[in-house]
């Protein structure tokens, strides 16, 4: 069979495409800011103070211009496209499938394993409430009915995930949102740092950096679904960019009122908890709990929408079976890769350990934005037209987007890379097995 993702001008991407388009701007904007936001703001205020004090407001817009060239990228590449696949469509028209096979390969499994363990960090949630969800048996029935209860949401429909998708991240933003207006109203200008202490070590201000461009990634997850889109051309670009924009003035506002309402901000394990109690008494301590266990779920929702449609689009260009590929009949939904990707999780979450794989998704993100950056130069003469969003400056905006990645590589663990390495090993194995047998 022809790969149809070779010929940009061909119809029978859109002819394999059975997937119904039923999501809008609101649709990608929400699979941006739930890529974006998901279990780390909750912790990493701390972090940031202890490195780089009353200034980490100013790494986080740093860090926020440290992405944009990135996304700037991704936006571009999303106008390209209106089917379903998003950085494996990238890296296949511009390098060849192996490595957009690889590059999806890798997504997958960084989306899955991320996905395992905020599934643990919803269950600890509930255990804030319910006591018996934290035991052996009480933990892995909440772990099951969890992925069961997400799978079900992605198999019944695209409509039904944005819905679920949407209370959850309007409860999630209220409740973020409210700590910050909060604050301002309580503490006034003491929100406001002096900036009179010393600036900190350069040494530390990097290592600030390093920590919270992890809440700026997981955008990508948005672009997948492109054959579900009703206009990707136009729609891409501009939920990735306000995506970014929302989420980054919300970090940084809660990033003030968390540091003037904490004095020992520093040394907290549950920065945003202890914020909400000081402000708010134990009722704002129990509204921030709830904002977790949205913030988590909306996070898996999207999560899981996006990563099931990658392991359909590889079904399509023959990389992965056919069996992924299968639609169902009555909803019209890749069923059985949601059902795999819900069985991983559950076994992933009940029995994995994390530690060591989460750092290995950290790199293998950032091989992703390489390839989708580098793909531009090779890619954009062949979709120039008045419709596609054309990045301004020549090929500016991805250079800088593939140096920033390399400065973020620089600070990977050795661990990390010989991890990366043998999964993508395990994915050249499987390409080649698919390849040869012709499935």
């Amino acid at each position: 069979m022809p790969n149809a993702f070779m010929n940009p001008n061909s119809s029978l991407e859109n002819k394999q495409e059975k997937l119904p388009r039923n999501l809008g701007l609101w649709g990608i904007w929400m699979l941006v800011v739930n890529g974006l936001i998901g279990a780390g703001i909750f912790g990493l205020p701390s972090g940031a103070a202890a490195l780089a004090g009353e200034y980490s407001i100013l790494i986080y817009a740093f860090c926020a211009l440290l992405i944009l060239p990135v996304i700037l990228c991704f936006a571009e590449l999303g106008s390209y496209f209106k089917g379903t696949g998003g950085p494996v469509k990238y890296g296949t028209l511009a390098f060849g499938p192996f490595i957009g096979f690889q590059g999806g390969w890798l997504y997958y499994l960084a989306r899955l394993i991320s996905f395992s363990a905020n599934t643990v960090l919803l269950t600890d949630s509930i255990a804030y409430f319910i006591p018996a969800a934290a035991e052996s048996l009480g933990r892995l029935i909440s772990l099951a009915v969890i992925c069961l209860s997400l799978s079900l949401v992605n198999v019944l429909g695209s409509v039904e995930s944005i819905r679920s998708m949407t209370v959850f991240t309007v409860i999630k933003f209220a409740v973020l949102i409210l700590l910050p207006i909060g604050g301002f109203i309580l503490l006034g200008a003491e929100v406001i740092p002096s900036f009179s202490s010393p600036i900190p070590p350069f040494t530390d201000l990097g290592s600030a950096a390093l920590l919270l461009i992890y809440a700026f990634v997981g955008f990508e997850g948005a672009v997948v679904p492109a054959g579900e889109a009703k206009r990707p051309e136009r729609d891409m670009p501009l939920g990735l960019l306000l995506g970014l924009a929302v989420v980054a003035i919300l970090y940084m506002l809660i990033q003030l009122v968390t540091q003037a309402s904490v004095p020992n901000l520093a040394d907290s394990k549950t920065p945003l908890l202890d914020a909400s109690a000081a402000l708010f008494g134990n009722p704002g301590a129990i509204i921030l709990m709830v904002g977790v266990a949205a913030s988590v779920i909306a996070n898996l929702l999207g999560s899981m929408f996006s990563s099931t449609r990658l392991t359909y689009a590889l079904s399509l260009e023959n990389s992965l079976p056919k069996w992924f590929g299968e639609v169902h009949p009555k909803f019209l939904t890749p069923a059985n890769s949601v059902i795999f990707f819900g069985i991983c999780a559950f076994l992933l979450s009940a029995f994995g350990s994390f530690t060591v794989l989460a750092a290995m998704t950290v790199l293998s993100r950032l091989f992703l934005y390489i390839m989708s950056c580098a793909a531009i130069p090779r890619l954009r003469s062949q979709f120039i037209a008045k419709d596609r969003f054309i990045l301004k400056g020549g090929y500016t905006v991805p250079v800088l987007g593939i140096l920033a990645c390399l400065w973020l590589m620089i600070q990977v663990s050795i661990q990390s890379i010989w991890m990366t390495a043998l999964f993508i090993a395990i994915g050249t194995g499987l390409y080649w097995m698919g390849r040869k047998r012709g499935v």
